[in-house]
């Protein structure tokens, strides 16, 4: 009995430290905004990304390698940084990886291969996703990796570099979500397998609330809406040795080993708005629902940016608004141009949209 008792302590004990130590990872992110002028274009090249503070790179100061193999990080041995960006109305996560390495491993044709593991969970469900760790054990293994396995957070193994071979491996039963139109990845470097440099890979990705096996068909898009945070975390597996099969590092991001196959152990990364550089003082946006098609009834709602002190709304139909965000009925059917004026403090703006507004 006291033998069981204290097994049963240590357990408890071993279980608490290793939740306490996740608790306290109080670390974040953020997630560069890009105009919609300034999408980066899949070239490996780092222009694009000029205009990213630095503020926004994730580097080998965050990570750890969990294998201990190295308690702290040799840049002369491996440098990485990595910056994550996105696009208002796009769901897809931009990436820009920068790492010199004293050995770059990419002769096989398998998994022995210097690796970029990504893990995003879009909308931060959390939880396991991968085929061992699905909660229901009489599930036989093969019907969970094909129900299961990335379904809901997706993990990417990608090549650094790849050759011969595609530019990542999705750890799931989805391979066509690491094709266009959803992702794109593009290198660049000029060492041979064996040899010391910089590489940069430059990709996106689109996150998925749900990837099946079935295909595109029934998946659903991560919507990736501003200042919301997403999940991610992610590793650099570092080959040293083409002849040794065991890595020389498994450097994370996430203080916990298996955040590969749970996506409750990513880090949040917020999608943060567009940085001042980019803005308007004022600009005018606006959107619109029809709230009772028989009624002929209208909402119309005010989105400008900047610090606004009066609207008026001119509906098209010779009657108009000053209210903020007015709900107008039309008398007639027809096809409607409608247009926002508004003031403040930053000037005045405008915005028509022509025959958006179709009364029926």
């Amino acid at each position: 009995m006291r033998i069981f008792i204290s097994l049963l302590l240590f357990f408890l004990t071993f279980y608490a430290g290793t939740e306490s130590a996740y608790a306290q990872d109080n670390r974040s992110f953020k997630i560069f905004q890009f105009p919609a002028d300034k999408i980066p274009v899949i070239n490996g090249k780092i222009d694009d990304w000029k205009i990213v503070p630095e503020s926004y790179s994730v580097g080998m100061d965050q990570l750890w390698d969990d294998t201990k193999k190295h308690t702290v990080s040799d840049r002369k041995n491996l440098d990485v940084k990595v910056k994550v960006g996105w696009v208002k109305g796009m769901n897809r996560l931009y990436f820009l990886y920068e790492a010199y390495d004293d050995y770059w491993d990419f002769s096989s044709t398998d998994l022995h291969n210097d690796i970029f593991e990504l893990i995003v969970d879009g909308d931060q469900s959390g939880g396991p996703f991968i085929e061992r760790f699905h909660p229901n054990k009489n599930l036989d293994s093969l019907a969970a990796y094909l129900s299961f396995h990335g379904v809901h957070a997706q993990n990417y193994h990608i090549y650094t570099p790849a050759v011969g071979k595609d530019w990542a491996l999705v750890w799931g039963s989805q391979p066509w979500i690491k094709d266009l139109p959803y992702a794109n990845a593009a290198y660049d470097y000029n060492f041979r397998h064996g040899e010391s440099g910089k590489l940069t890979l430059e990709f996106w990705i689109t996150p998925f609330d749900y990837a099946g096996k079935e295909g595109p068909q029934r998946a659903v898009e991560s919507v990736l809406t501003e200042n919301k945070n997403i999940g991610l975390s992610w590793a650099i597996i570092d080959y040293d040795d083409d002849k040794v099969k065991s890595n020389n590092g498994f450097w994370n991001l996430s203080k916990e080993h298996t955040m590969y196959g749970n996506a409750t152990y990513s880090l949040p990364f917020q999608l943060m708005p567009l940085d001042e550089r980019f803005t308007r003082r004022i600009d005018a946006r606006w959107s619109f629902k029809i709230l009772d098609p028989n009624r002929r009834m209208v909402s119309f709602v005010d989105e400008s940016v900047g610090k606004v002190s009066s609207w008026k709304w001119v509906f098209g139909d010779g009657t108009s608004s000053n209210e903020q965000h007015p709900v107008h009925t039309y008398d007639k059917r027809g096809k409607y141009t409608v247009v926002l004026w508004i003031e403040g403090l930053g000037g005045k703006a405008h915005l028509s949209k022509v025959w958006e507004v179709v009364i029926l």
